[in-house]
């Protein structure tokens, strides 16, 4: 008998997904758990693992189209198990299956809030867009585009923006790096070094750290940061969970892990939920700094500008000034003013920096 691939439910939120890409044709041979096919939905993009070891009898379900969780998206046949229908399947064009009803996706405020979303289209065309082409937005980008505008309507934005002498830090780091790959098997970056300063500041102003409920303010008992992933085709957030219990290398870690499953499409509904407060990095890219929108339902969102070599007045401890090179990096912080008031975020960036410019923690 043939083995049924169907649409994974991933979360118990998700009631569809979209089928973004069929990495197997029909007549391809295929391995248990080897990557099928990928899917998008509001929450992830995930490659789905073959059920069973076999060749693709049929493709049942296209590319571009939207279904409900467990249905029959295609079959595998065992082997020697039905070579002609494969063969027949092989040539015959994928059926695409009936678009299913509008359904409910969650908001960027709250999970049970609800918006019409329609079938997406195919993801993007095989090959770079061209001048003048109109070209569909993935269902990944639908969802950011949704969330994006969503979070500028519900949260009053405001920014604020400090400079920080990171040299102490980018000549730690200098100095470890080769050994702390060594010793742990993972790259030593920049990343956990802000995070870890944001956690630190998070615990000594905890308004930041919380969210607004209605009315309320819920100040939350656990720091959850979502660490900002730009991908090839999107953005997405995933969220290091329970992060003020993690020692400097558990950071380094954790970030590492989530941006790698991030990228190769391994993460879980799961990893993007959850989040208290946000970082994200458009320095690597060479911005010098960014205004981020708030990820909703978190109150505040912290940017990371990139690091330059910059000429800045040093005071010694006889107060004697002089110029000196620095290695400099520039801070932004959008927070909800319904929720923080300007003093509050900028003495907690103030620490922020504080803590930065006279880093004193090992780093494992």
């Amino acid at each position: 008998m043939p083995t049924d691939v169907i649409m994974p439910q991933m979360g118990e939120s998700i009631v569809e997904g979209t089928i973004t890409k069929w990495l197997k044709k029909p007549g391809d041979r295929i391995q248990r758990d080897e990557p099928l096919f990928e899917i998008s939905t509001d929450k992830v993009d995930a490659e789905i693992p073959a059920p069973a070891s076999g060749v693709l009898q049929e493709i049942k379900v296209g590319e571009g189209s939207t279904v409900q969780v467990n249905t029959v998206v295609g079959t595998i046949a065992a082997d020697g198990e039905g070579q002609a229908q494969a063969s027949a399947a092989k040539t015959a064009p994928a059926k695409a299956a009936p678009a299913v009803p509008a359904r409910p996706t969650p908001s960027a405020k709250s999970q049970p809030a609800e918006t019409k979303e329609p079938p997406a289209p195919a993801p993007r065309p095989a090959t770079p867009a061209i001048p003048g082409d109109l070209v569909p937005m993935t269902q990944m980008r639908k969802i950011i585009a949704q969330r994006m505008i969503e979070s500028r309507r519900t949260s009053a934005h405001v920014h604020c923006m400090f400079e920080v002498d990171l040299s102490r830090i980018v000549a730690l780091r200098n100095k470890h790096k080769a050994s702390f790959e060594q010793r742990h098997s993972v790259r030593l970056t920049f990343m956990p070094f802000f995070v870890r300063a944001a956690i630190i500041g998070l615990q000594q102003f905890p308004i930041v750290n919380a969210s607004m409920e209605n009315e309320n303010i819920r100040y939350h008992r656990y720091i959850n940061v979502g660490i900002a992933v730009a991908l090839d085709w999107g953005l997405i957030v995933p969220v290091l969970k329970n992060a003020g219990d993690l020692n400097f290398l558990g950071l380094q870690r954790g970030i590492t892990d989530l941006g790698e499953r991030a990228r190769s499409k391994k993460l879980k509904p799961e990893d993007v939920e959850g989040s208290t407060f946000t970082v994200t990095n458009p320095g690597q890219f060479g911005a010098v700094f960014g205004l981020p929108i708030i990820n909703q339902p978190n109150a505040a969102i912290m940017g990371v500008g990139g690091i330059t070599k910059t000429p800045l007045v040093v005071t010694d401890r006889d107060g004697n000034d002089s110029i000196a090179i620095r290695s400099v990096v520039h801070l932004t912080l959008g927070y909800d003013h319904r929720v923080i008031d300007g003093a509050v975020a900028d003495q907690f960036m103030a620490f922020v920096k504080k803590t930065l410019e006279n880093w004193g923690e090992d780093v494992g």
